[in-house]
């Protein structure tokens, strides 16, 4: 599908939601191919200069969600996700160090090298200190234009030794009614039943809670787990954040990214072991004790984070 087609996909009517599986099933694949056409299109666009607002991609993606709904999210789970980010872009990576550390990208670019290869020479070459404002998120699917954001959890905390997470905020965010019957979707992950949900607007439906998001993420620097994640979900869910982060007022810390580079056991340790998981490295740090699992709900996770994060940085000398 080239670019002309894209457009003309997200800019069509929608199809009456009476298709059979085989219709929706061409549908969504049809609409996630526009999609990803369209996500790197303006990904590699200069801001301004884009054939398209970004109005049209929340769009497609919106419609999408309700074919996906009418599929049904346990015939997808096996699917592969298509407008999922794997990682982030070693621009992303480079700068967040330099934010963390208030020197240009430029230096830290240089000291990582080409492929970023020691990058992990970088993180500890000159201290961090400023605030960051964790954050993570629940969801009904892998694939952000398949599925909805149904929780959400973010607190700020200085990147000091004995700094404390503070002005913490967790919320529901609702999904069509169809569910009340169909149960949530990857409940047996996140927990979240539909009686946290029954009356809660769903994100794309509430502009107050966007707009208070975004202004946050465009003040002081996220930082989430596996961050590629969010971001992916941020694009396809938060109105506003595409042009935000495309004009560089949004700094994205990937604490797994942390983990892998800075926390020397991980290379040590077997792959099959998973020990860039927050569980796994929580319990290295001594943030989490053993027999303790992670929570799996926004604020929780968050708080986990920024602890584990705050204790590997103190074991490294990294703080001022």
């Amino acid at each position: 599908m080239d670019l002309s087609q894209a457009i003309d996909c997200a800019s069509a009517l929608a199809l009456p939601f009476f298709l059979d599986e085989a219709a929706l099933t061409a549908e969504r694949q049809k609409n996630e191919e526009a999609l990803k056409v369209l996500l790197d299109t303006w990904k590699n666009t200069p801001a301004g200069a884009e054939p398209f607002g970004f109005d049209l991609v929340l769009g497609l993606a919106d419609r999408n969600r309700g074919i996906c709904d009418l599929i049904g999210a346990d015939k997808l789970r096996d699917v592969s996700p298509s407008c999922l980010a794997r990682k982030l872009a070693d621009a992303d990576l480079v700068h967040a160090v330099a934010h963390m550390q208030h020197r240009p990208d430029a230096e830290v670019a240089a000291i990582a090298g080409p492929g970023l290869d020691d990058l992990s020479i970088a993180y500890v070459d000159a201290p961090v200190s400023g605030m960051v404002m964790g954050i993570d998120i629940e969801t009904t699917d892998r694939d952000p234009a398949r599925g909805y954001v149904v929780n959400i959890g973010l607190e700020f905390m200085d990147l000091a030794a004995d700094a404390k997470p503070h002005d913490a905020f967790a919320g529901y965010c609702g999904i069509p009614d169809m569910y009340a019957e169909k149960g949530v979707p990857l409940e047996f992950i996140h927990h979240i039943t539909w009686d946290d949900l029954k009356d809660c607007a769903p994100l794309r439906q509430n502009p107050q809670m966007q707009k208070a998001i975004l202004a946050a993420m465009c003040a002081y620097p996220y930082m989430a787990h596996n961050a590629a994640f969010e971001d992916s979900w941020f694009m396809l869910n938060i109105a506003g954040y595409a042009e935000a982060r495309k004009v560089g007022k949004i700094c994205i810390i990937d604490s797994r990214d942390i983990c892998r580079r800075v926390d020397p056991e991980v290379r040590t340790l077997p792959r099959e072991s998973r020990p860039a998981t927050l569980e796994n490295w929580a319990r290295r740090r001594g943030t989490l004790a053993v027999g303790e699992s992670e929570v799996h709900l926004g604020l929780d996770d968050v708080e986990l984070m920024l602890r584990t994060v705050q204790a590997e940085f103190a074991e490294r000398n990294m703080f001022r």
